[in-house]
């Protein structure tokens, strides 16, 4: 089947802000991150011919630009899709109770939760990416959700 190479440019256009914020937690910045876009996306043109329509156009170069990501990455020859890959926010001074909270989840946790609010991915696509059911992407969500709700309402403190 194929995609087709408009399909994938208009993807790059809307979307690269997206990849770029959401994969510089995988990376560790936004410079590598921008590179990881990049050779993502020269990827998914190379090889546009092996995308068999059965999913998303988003959620298949979201794998292809996560693995691209992780390539980048010092660590990663232990980091997997599916397992001990860490993300975290890049700038964790800009909101350091929420980066604190997010780091209280586990890692795969965490990942679908960059990948559902940084990303803006669908259950769907996210189902798709990281090779789990629909349900148990909101399962998931629904308790990390939890979680950081609980970890940032301890986390609140009022000077006196």
């Amino acid at each position: 089947m194929g995609a087709e190479l408009a399909e994938i440019e208009a993807l790059y256009r809307q979307s690269y802000l997206r990849y770029r914020n959401a994969l510089a937690a995988v990376t560790g910045s936004y410079e590598s991150a921008r590179d990881a876009v990049q050779q993502a996306f020269a990827k998914a043109v190379a090889e546009r011919r092996r995308f068999r329509g059965e999913g998303s156009l988003a959620a298949w170069v979201w794998k292809i630009a996560l693995r691209e990501a992780l390539a980048l990455r010092v660590d990663f020859a232990e980091a997997e899709l599916n397992g001990s890959l860490d993300p975290a926010i890049v700038e964790p001074e800009r909101d350091v109770v929420l980066s604190a909270a997010l780091r209280t989840l586990a890692p795969r946790r965490r990942l679908i939760v960059f990948l559902r609010y940084f990303a803006d991915l669908s259950y769907g696509e996210i189902a798709e990416v990281v090779g789990v059911s629909e349900g148990t992407v909101a399962a998931t969500l629904a308790q990390a959700r939890s979680a950081l709700k609980e970890a940032l309402t301890e986390g609140v403190t009022i000077d006196g």
